[in-house]
């Protein structure tokens, strides 16, 4: 909760034990409802958990109770620490219960076979692996390849819906695009193949092939009438 005390039953046990402080006050600095601050007063809830006094945490100051106690209308406030401690961001694979962990193969084996635009780091994260796993189960290496089988990770319970949807999804648009016919190939619609022009193209009888025309040598002509002349004068 935030700017709550550290242990705001614990508080709240303590106020109502120690101060004047009215169920409403109690409530708001501690961050419950009225009705949980007056059952703990009645000896209804918080059975067995002792007090914490909140001033002594640096959570509150005595002239902040005394002021609230003089006005039943006034709300007192936490204590900002003076301390603050970086939030560091968890890194590495996502935790997966022991139970789950048998199903990891499958899951990854399913991530690799139905988006293989994945890369290896959202498959860590999505089901949290190791990338020689990964690998291994690419490559078929995998100590249990031959009984592995594909199964979703969200069926599983290794990773949300909306997780698998977004890591997709921010592949498909890392992925190169690839390269598309500007036209296709389709087939003639039926006018077309129906036209006059097209149905006389169709039955219309191809013309004969005419003989290519061979070169005329008149040296090889006038050799040849010569040689009928030399034959004819031989024979008178």
């Amino acid at each position: 909760m935030a700017n709550a005390p550290l242990m705001p039953k614990a508080t709240a046990v303590w106020l109502v034990d120690n101060t004047a402080l009215g169920f409403d006050q109690i409530a708001a600095f501690c961050k419950l409802h009225p009705l949980e601050v007056k059952a703990i007063a009645d000896g209804e809830a918080a059975q067995g958990i002792k007090g914490m006094d909140p001033v002594l945490a640096g959570q509150l100051t005595r002239d902040e109770i005394e002021k609230a106690q003089a006005n039943p209308t006034y709300r007192m406030k936490v204590l900002e620490s003076k301390v603050k401690l970086p939030e560091t961001k968890r890194k590495g694979p996502r935790y997966t219960p022991v139970s789950r962990r048998q199903d990891r193969p499958n899951a990854i084996f399913w991530l690799v076979k139905n988006h293989p635009e994945l890369l290896d780091a959202q498959i860590v994260r999505l089901v949290g692996t190791t990338k020689p796993t990964i690998e291994a189960i690419r490559e078929r290496t995998h100590w249990n390849s031959a009984n592995l089988e594909a199964m979703d990770p969200v069926t599983l319970g290794l990773c949300s819906q909306i997780e698998l949807d977004m890591a997709v999804e921010k592949a498909a648009k890392n992925a190169p695009q690839r390269l598309v016919s500007e036209e296709p190939e389709t087939l003639l619609s039926i006018d077309e193949t129906t036209s006059e022009d097209a149905m006389a193209a169709a039955f219309a009888t191809p013309a004969p092939k005419s003989a290519p025309e061979e070169e005329i040598d008149a040296d090889a002509v006038f050799a040849n009438f010569s040689s009928m002349e030399k034959k004819d004068e031989d024979e008178d």
